[in-house]
């Protein structure tokens, strides 16, 4: 597996963008320092006190632009010099947002609270405007730190008030950088390279080149989440050029780790390791062994993904003891998994289980969840590849359980977040219909007052008042049933998944209640995985996966019933719901499904990508004893009878018959040994199989 750091600030880069809060840390951290307000002019000589002004600001910019790598050392050469600085001085603000930031990385609450303080008290004056925005960037940062989008969006509120007329251009760059970020997390892609644009309009009259190539090298980011690659390519060229005007190695590693996840998505693997060798060389020349050990373990996963599994393992024994001496736990974490796989690669199975497992427990007891679902996923690859079946189930099976965490993680956030936009459109709503009202009675009102000066000249005013109040109630119906309409759209919107059109968790929760009676499931379950999927997003690009699933979903809704219940579960995965409990009509239902997706291939522009899927079922309650099981019961055992299907080739479903089990309980511990239970007959499995050209081509 592989992790990207930027040069400016560790945090994770998936292959088509930064996480969130890497992704904002990088614009805040990297674009810190006063002098970026100063052009890159040759200074009159000042007296010692100014000279020393100059090394104080010289060094809060080294810090800044090297403020991912050797995090320790940078926080104690602030810490010792925080105390030399006067209060209210532009110095001071810089240290305090850059030690507020480092704080949040390294988990010293005392330190944020006490850098927000003294922020928040800024002396009234010229600076106190920038302490104010500067106070806002640090408590929208932490939020972002805790995964919380809403609350950050919400505490950058009222940003637009800060221009170049009353904010210094080092601290609207940064405002500017967050902005992109959060419109980025939100999917506002356009609004995001609005601000970052803006970004670099700033950086260019603050006449630091080394800025302006940070930015480039984040708008290449945003161009290859929208999907745009070849300006993002572009875009990483023009960064690597204005990085060459002020070189710098750890910029130059985190361009050109950029330039090899782009050069992937474009399927340019020989230039993805060209880029990869770049970034270590860079890493060395840089020193920091944090950033070497990093730019190894990549480069090894890059090895592990072309097969040469003994490089993978040359590479990541080398990084590995550099973490360790740097501390860097995530990339020691990272170094392990990544020698494993090695190791299972080279047939070494056991002892790379070992190191596997090791990885993972570490992510686990930190909470990376995210990091350990994606380590378990490949470890049931690779074990498969291995030929050790029952430990791949087995691995699948803990994915499967661990992502469904950071689903309902994410599905959580994301309702509240809906929540929140479906309140503040209803309550604009109310408001727009007080207005009316109130622009009605004063109608009302008008109307009064007329008539009674004009009773006995103006008679037919009443008549007319009339229609027209009849007019103005007519509208107010209208607006009423606009905004009932509205309300249900966002319900529906709310349910459904954006992409394929079908239903997703939020809807399935309400929906299963019909089909559980008393919390236990009465129906078929089927659980769908899309086959080698990833595969299709690294050889055809992001577009053509979403092709895929959207022709997907045409397909299965074609194949089943109006009435059946079809929710895209997550990723590449569709879970089905079928109101039957015959067994012969799951099989035949099974058979369907896998024909119909692996019939023929999907078209993507000039491309034509071979389809297959591994599917799970079960009807329920269970035969032969006819057990009933809660909806999250079943779907666990139908989701390990689905990862038994991938195990033994893909293009396949198997579907559970029977279960000899007299409880929930002795059901339970049988399928937690499904493989060994099916072969001693304890458990009874149908086994159907794809077409077959299709298997051929996937």
């Amino acid at each position: 597996m592989s992790r990207v750091i930027s040069a400016s600030i560790k945090a994770a880069r998936s292959p088509v963008g930064m996480r969130l809060a890497g992704y904002l840390s990088v614009l805040l951290l990297s674009i810190a320092g006063l002098s970026a307000c100063q052009p890159e002019t040759k200074p009159p000589a000042k007296t010692s006190q100014v000279a020393a002004d100059e090394t104080v600001m010289a060094m809060l910019e080294r810090i800044a632009r090297n403020s991912g790598i050797q995090q320790a050392k940078h926080e104690e050469e602030l810490r010792i010099l925080q105390p030399k600085l006067n209060p209210g001085s532009p110095e001071l603000m810089e240290l305090l947002l850059l030690r507020g930031g480092m704080s949040l990385r390294s988990n010293q609450e005392d330190v944020f609270e006490s850098s927000l303080k003294v922020l928040g008290d800024w002396p009234e004056g010229a600076g106190k405007n920038n302490a104010k925005l500067a106070h806002q960037l640090l408590l929208a940062r932490r939020f972002l730190a805790k995964g919380q989008l809403a609350p950050a969006k919400k505490e950058m509120t009222g940003f637009a008030a800060y221009t170049e007329a009353n904010t210094n251009i080092t601290m609207l760059l940064r405002g500017h950088a967050l902005m992109s970020g959060l419109m980025a997390e939100s999917g506002d892609l356009d609004g995001a390279l609005s601000h970052i644009n803006i970004a670099l309009k700033l950086a260019e009259k603050a006449q630091k080149s080394w800025r302006r190539a940070d930015l480039l090298a984040t708008l290449a980011d945003l161009y290859v989440q929208a999907q745009q690659v070849d300006r993002a390519e572009q875009t990483i060229v023009d960064a690597l050029h204005e990085a060459e005007r002020d070189p710098d190695p750890s910029m130059m590693y985190s361009i050109q780790t950029m330039q090899g996840i782009i050069y992937a998505e474009q399927g340019k693997q020989k230039l993805a390791r060209k880029a990869k060798l770049a970034a270590v060389e860079s890493a060395r020349t840089s020193g920091a062994e944090d950033l070497l050990a990093l730019a190894l373990a990549n480069l090894a996963d890059l090895s592990l993904k072309q097969g040469d599994y003994a490089t993978a393992l040359s590479l990541s024994e080398e990084a590995l003891p550099l973490a360790q001496s740097a501390k860097d736990m995530s990339t020691e974490s990272l170094a392990r998994a990544n020698s494993g796989l090695a190791k299972i690669g080279l047939k070494r199975v056991a002892e790379g289980k070992r190191d596997v497992l090791a990885s993972i427990a570490f992510d686990e007891k930190r909470g990376a969840n995210s990091s350990a679902a994606g380590t378990w996923q490949e470890l049931g690859s690779y074990l498969e590849r291995a030929g050790d079946l029952e430990a791949a189930v087995h691995a699948y099976h803990q994915h499967r359980k661990l992502i469904d965490v950071v689903l309902r993680d994410d599905t959580r956030k994301a309702v509240l977040e809906s929540q929140a936009a479906y309140d503040d459109e209803r309550r604009a709503k109310d408001i727009e219909l007080l207005n009316r009202d109130m622009s009605l009675k004063a109608e009302q009102l008008r109307e009064r007052d007329l008539r009674l000066k004009l009773w006995a000249a103006l008679g037919g005013c009443v008549l007319l008042s009339g229609v027209l109040l009849g007019l103005a109630y007519q509208r107010i119906r209208n607006s009423n049933r606009a905004l009932a309409r509205s309300n249900a759209a966002l319900r529906v919107q709310g349910e459904r998944d954006p992409l394929t059109g079908l239903s997703n968790r939020r809807h399935f929760q309400a929906a299963i209640k019909r089909l559980a009676d008393q919390g236990k499931l009465s129906g078929t379950v089927f659980l769908i995985d899309i086959d080698h999927f990833k595969r299709i997003n690294d050889s055809y690009g992001h577009a053509a996966g979403d092709s895929v699933l959207v022709e997907i979903a045409k397909r299965l809704r074609s194949t089943l019933r109006d009435e059946d219940l079809v929710v895209r579960w997550g990723g590449e995965e569709f879970l089905i719901v079928v109101d039957t409990r015959d067994a012969d009509y799951a099989g035949v239902l099974a058979q369907r499904l896998l024909d119909s997706i692996g019939c023929e291939a999907v078209s993507h522009g000039q491309q034509s990508i071979p389809i297959t899927a591994s599917i799970g079922f079960a009807s329920f309650p269970v035969a032969p004893q006819s057990l009933a099981l809660s909806w999250e019961r079943a779907i666990d055992l139908v989701d390990t009878v689905m990862y038994m299907a991938k195990a033994h080739g893909r293009n396949k479903a198997y579907g559970i018959q029977a279960i000899a089990a007299d409880d929930e309980a002795s059901l339970l511990l049988l399928a937690a040994r499904m493989e060994a239970a099916w072969h001693e007959g304890s458990i009874k499995l149908l086994a159907l199989h794809g077409p077959e050209q299709a298997s051929a081509s996937s």
